[in-house]
C-alpha cells in the first residue's frame, strides 16, 4: 500500500513539473490567444523592413483582442529556406529591451577595446527573444535571436542603429494603437 501511494505521489509530481515546463515554454502571445469561449481578433500593421547583414526581416505590430482585453505585440519575421522564424515581443518587453539596448551600447564601446578573444553580451526576454552583440578580433557584431528554440533563428544586424530605429518605430506605432 505504501509503495502504491509513493508511486502515485511521484507520478503526480512529475505531471505537475511537466505541465509547468510546458506553461513556461508558451509565449505571452500564445498564452493570450489560447483562451477558449471568447472571440479573438487579429489586426496587423506593417512597419518598414529591417535591413540585415544578409537580407531583410519583416516587421509589424499585431494587435490582438481576446474578449474584451487587447494586447499589442511587435513581430519580426525572417523567411528562411524551409520556414519563417517570427519573434512576438509584448509591449512591456519592448520597453525593457530598449532600456537594455542602451546599456548594451555603452558596454560595447568598452568591450571592443579589450584584449579578450571573444566577448558576448545580450539581453533575453521571458519569451526567449534576444538582443545582443559579440566582439571578435576587435569587431562588434549585433544580432537578434527571434525564437528560443530551433535553427536559423539568429539574424545579424548591419549596426546597432538599425536596432534602435526598429525598436523606436515599433514603440511609436504601439503607442498610437493604444
Amino acid at each position: 500500500m505504501n509503495k502504491t501511494i509513493s508511486l502515485l505521489i511521484a507520478l503526480l509530481s512529475v505531471g505537475t513539473v511537466f505541465s509547468q515546463d510546458l506553461k513556461e515554454q508558451q509565449s505571452k502571445m500564445l498564452d493570450f490567444v489560447s483562451k477558449t469561449g471568447v472571440l479573438i481578433k487579429y489586426e496587423d500593421y506593417r512597419l518598414p523592413s529591417i535591413k540585415l547583414n544578409y537580407g531583410i526581416a519583416q516587421a509589424r505590430i499585431r494587435k490582438l483582442t481576446s474578449g474584451t482585453e487587447t494586447k499589442l505585440f511587435y513581430q519580426i519575421s525572417k523567411e528562411g529556406k524551409y520556414d519563417t522564424k517570427t519573434a512576438s515581443v509584448a509591449y512591456e518587453d519592448l520597453l525593457e529591451m530598449q532600456k537594455a539596448l542602451e546599456n548594451l551600447k555603452s558596454q560595447s564601446t568598452n568591450d571592443t577595446s579589450t584584449y579578450a578573444d571573444y566577448i558576448e553580451n545580450k539581453f533575453v526576454t521571458d519569451d526567449g527573444f534576444q538582443v545582443g552583440y559579440f566582439v571578435s578580433k576587435g569587431k562588434t557584431s549585433w544580432y537578434l535571436i527571434l525564437e528560443k528554440y530551433g535553427d536559423g533563428n539568429t539574424v545579424f544586424m548591419k549596426d546597432v542603429a538599425s536596432i534602435d530605429v526598429a525598436f523606436d518605430l515599433a514603440k511609436t506605432k504601439m503607442d498610437e494603437l493604444k
